[in-house]
């Protein structure tokens, strides 16, 4: 088949949008700048969301659920939080519809206008929160460590499969603690989880490090983020983990009695990755074939594609490779076995090539004559044969291999990509190409916003590794309180 994928280097903008339909990862809504995701890119998704959700219950995390519907009351408690998310969302004003007679069609009832409006959510902070005050009285109750899993829906007017949607999936945890202490220490160690399952399961190197005080969360006191760098060298956010002090106790008069019998607001953090990271993971290892899949997340790990004519053909290959699948599955290796007839090898070569298979094996007349299976691998487009003996450890081996070179490939990428300079006109030279830049910042968001006014690049992070050794502004040639990294991003 032909892929019809358009070059990376030519347009990376279609390139990722011809992945991701053509793989069937996900295909537009109905409604604009909504998505269907697809089977395939849906599994991917579970895969990713499975280890995070491992990980969370392994740290003390239950899984909860909240109601999507939130009363508009509720978002003007805290208003710093409210103005940073009231352009984005959708407002229920009625409760039913009604057929015109006149026109014949089906229109909204004018007497079900709702007393109060409803915000579909963007966020779950407010609904937790008045559910938090009826469950905390005591030091007893905590911590709280909930998690959710679910849908939010943030109206956006520019929009991208998978990277920026106006619904999409999440996971949103909202703990809260009686020690600011323990909330930061939460807050960090989530950050951690999240950097961790990037690197190990991603295959996605991602820096680490504090949001600007315009760039935090809306409602709260610390930001911090993972951020990770995409094949045209922008930047993606990936994932943030929040301190939010007692910031939303007070707006909800959350209070807990104390072991000294005081009464203290409490503390909390909240924290978030969703289904964008499915656009991070087509971005970072995709190339002009399309998906490079690390197998972890990859739904299929292994595609077997047998030559054959006949049916007596096919059941000798069956028979031949049968008892190694066997026992791939046993290791609960993915595998598919491609047996579709009236379908050349060709397409389907180029099929799961696209679809980003990690490995594909290929088996016909001459590999049961030698006793052995011809092996291609995804992340560097070459064959080689193996023998039959000991197949499964070679096969979980090859896979491991490619896990951690399609870690290597991107760690390299990024940290060549990471420039330090030495002045403005550097800075900018590097911003207009593509990459990111390590530099001084004054600490003001006057030069912040100059700086994103003149080159469109945004600090993604202050970095916790940070070099303070007389460094300048790159903008204003004044002391730097802090290194930052700057970046165009998604």
């Amino acid at each position: 088949m032909s892929k019809g994928i358009t070059k990376k280097s030519e347009n990376h903008s279609k390139w990722y949008t011809d992945v991701v339909t053509k793989a069937e990862l996900a295909d537009y809504g109905p409604v604009k700048g909504t998505m269907v995701i697809r089977p395939y890119g849906y599994a991917i998704w579970e895969l990713v969301k499975n280890e995070f959700d491992n990980q969370f219950k392994a740290t003390g995390h239950s899984n909860a659920y909240f109601p999507l519907f939130i009363p508009k009351s509720f978002l003007s408690k805290e208003a710093e939080h409210v103005e940073g998310f009231a352009k984005e969302c959708a407002v229920v004003t009625h409760s039913r519809l009604m057929m015109d007679e006149n026109s014949n069609s089906i229109v909204v009832d004018p007497t079900s206008k709702l007393e109060e409006e409803i915000i579909v959510r963007p966020t779950s902070e407010t609904v937790i929160w008045h559910m938090y005050k009826k469950w905390i009285n005591s030091y007893r109750d905590l911590p709280i460590l909930i998690n959710q899993w679910a849908n939010v829906v943030r109206w956006e007017m520019r929009t991208r499969l998978f990277i920026r949607t106006s619904e999409f999936l999440w996971q949103e945890g909202h703990t809260a603690h009686s020690t600011e202490e323990e909330a930061r220490e939460e807050t960090l160690k989530i950050l951690d989880i999240y950097k961790n399952v990037c690197n190990t399961h991603l295959a996605m190197p991602v820096l680490t490090g504090k949001k600007t005080e315009s760039e935090k969360f809306a409602g709260a006191v610390d930001t911090y983020c993972i951020e990770a760098m995409m094949g045209d060298k922008r930047a993606l956010q990936a994932g943030t983990s929040h301190y939010l002090g007692q910031n939303f106790a007070k707006a909800f008069d959350v209070k807990f009695q104390t072991k000294n019998n005081t009464e203290e607001y409490v503390y909390a953090s909240s924290w978030g990755v969703s289904t964008r990271l499915i656009g991070g993971i087509i971005m970072v290892h995709g190339d002009d074939n399309g998906l490079r899949l690390p197998p972890s997340v990859a739904p299929i790990q292994v595609v077997v594609v047998p030559f054959f004519k006949t049916d007596k053909e096919l059941e000798l290959i069956k028979n031949y490779i049968g008892s190694q699948l066997d026992q791939l599955k046993k290791e609960n290796i993915r595998i598919f076995f491609d047996d579709r007839d009236k379908i050349s090898p060709g397409f389907k070569f180029n099929e799961w090539e696209l679809k980003g298979v990690p490995l594909r094996l290929e088996i016909g007349n001459k590999e049961i004559e030698n006793n052995e299976v011809t092996l291609f691998r995804r992340d560097l487009l070459n064959k080689e044969t193996i023998s039959i003996e000991n197949f499964s450890p070679k096969i979980i081996s090859r896979l491991d291999e490619i896990q951690d070179n399609l870690f290597s490939q991107a760690n390299n990428f990024m940290n060549s990509n990471i420039h330090h300079v030495s002045t403005y006109e550097e800075f900018k030279d590097i911003i207009s190409s593509g990459g990111f830049v390590r530099c001084g910042w004054d600490g003001t968001t006057e030069t912040e916003n100059i700086i994103k006014n003149e080159t469109k690049a945004t600090i993604r992070c202050i970095p916790f590794n940070k070099s303070l050794s007389n460094i300048k502004c790159i903008r204003t040639g004044n002391d730097a309180p802090h290194e930052v990294i700057f970046a165009k991003a998604y």
